[in-house]
């Protein structure tokens, strides 16, 4: 069995890759800014132009078209911002916070069905009434793993002259995640969701796209014009570097210690959501889990696995100190047991034995919670 703390939490951060670590400690003894014309500014600039030749050939996309960020959320909105103009924007009713932020109240809101899936079939014709600029739709929930259909959307999107932005921050390497590929207008993607440092990121552009982007935060011409500022280069070079070391081959193995929790969980009163438990039925990253226990609030659970060791969150961990409602359960229609959900994400360096614990944990704390509730 494991000793000390057991953490589960790898969709808020996933822990630190050697690899990573690595990265990180050569860049920073690198003296030069990458803007710098002499010897050492373009020994700098070389790393810099490594790491987004790196990012660019793992997620599909070219070079010029990598500009680098300071995380998720400045990617999400660089893209919103940048490629939206005056027109309508439509977004799904799951989306991350930033991007719920950026696009504002005038949003139209596309659905979900009870496992937070869009419907197709309603797709073309909202498309066809709305008219939208930008259509954004994450690739994976950040809180119960649920994959959207992007490269069948952008699809309707190309036909509808539409263009579509997609947060990728959860799946990238957790899945195969290729901006060609997937048809995609643009694509966010984060350092610190594959094992990587926190502070850096990148917004991937197709060709139109790139063309059409206004920038958002301007200053010395950095990112050939598109994101001012000195980019935090070690950061970046340890972004470049756990990108390459979490490769979804690998996350494919947590699939079944996931589904051993779920198990665990269900046997223990625990009910799987998002297309999890029973049904098994929709596609969702291998690593998360979302689990309801009905009339025992989230932040008690939390809490009490907490006190036994265990790191879980109640969603995205985005506001600091605050569990509420998931507005992703909500928009699933799953009623009270939005607020009674946790989501256990299993981080790169978790071990059946992780599992066990958790398993045992869980279990003690469901029977705690009902006694309570009693």
């Amino acid at each position: 069995m494991p000793s000390g703390r057991v953490y589960l939490d790898a969709n808020a951060t996933e822990p630190l890759r050697p690899e990573a670590r690595a990265a990180v400690i050569a860049a920073l003894d690198r003296l030069g800014n990458p803007s710098s014309i002499h010897g050492d500014g373009r020994a700098a600039r070389r790393l810099l132009e490594d790491a987004r030749e790196s990012i660019a050939a793992r997620f599909g996309a070219a070079p010029r078209d990598v500009i680098f960020t300071s995380g998720g959320t400045e990617a999400n909105v660089l893209a919103i911002h940048g490629l939206a103009g005056s027109g309508p924007i439509l977004r799904g009713a799951t989306e991350h916070p930033a991007v719920i932020a950026a696009a504002g109240d005038g949003a139209v809101i596309l659905p979900v069905d009870a496992d937070g899936l869009i419907d197709l079939t309603e797709l073309p014709a909202r498309l066809a009434a709305i008219k939208p600029t930008l259509v954004c739709l994450m690739l994976a929930n950040n809180e119960t793993g649920t994959l959207q259909p992007i490269a069948e959307v952008a699809a309707l999107c190309r036909a509808a002259g539409a263009l579509l932005h997609v947060d990728a921050v959860q799946a990238a390497g957790r899945i195969s995640v290729d901006l060609a590929s997937l048809g995609a207008d643009s694509l966010s993607i984060s350092a610190h969701k594959l094992g990587g440092p926190t502070g850096a990121g990148a917004l991937l552009l197709a060709p139109e796209a790139a063309a059409r982007l206004v920038p958002l935060l301007v200053g010395g011409g950095q990112e050939r014009g598109r994101r001012g500022g000195t980019p935090a280069l070690s950061n970046i070079a340890g972004f470049a570097a756990a990108a390459l070391a979490a490769q979804p081959e690998t996350a494919r193995a947590l699939a079944g210690m996931r589904d051993a929790i779920e198990a665990a969980a269900i046997a223990a009163g625990g009910i799987v959501v998002g297309g999890g438990g029973p049904r098994l039925a929709n596609p969702r990253l291998p690593n998360t889990t979302c689990i309801a226990l009905a009339g025992v609030r989230a932040e008690s659970q939390v809490i009490a696995l907490d006190l036994a060791g265990f790191s879980v969150s109640a969603g995205a961990a985005c506001s600091s100190g605050k569990v509420a409602r998931s507005h992703v359960l909500e928009a699933m229609g799953l009623g009270t047991l939005a607020g009674e959900a946790i989501r256990v994400s299993l981080p790169w360096n978790a071990t059946p034995d992780h599992v066990t614990a958790f398993a045992a944990a869980y279990r003690v704390m469901a029977q705690q919670m009902r006694r309570k509730a009693a």
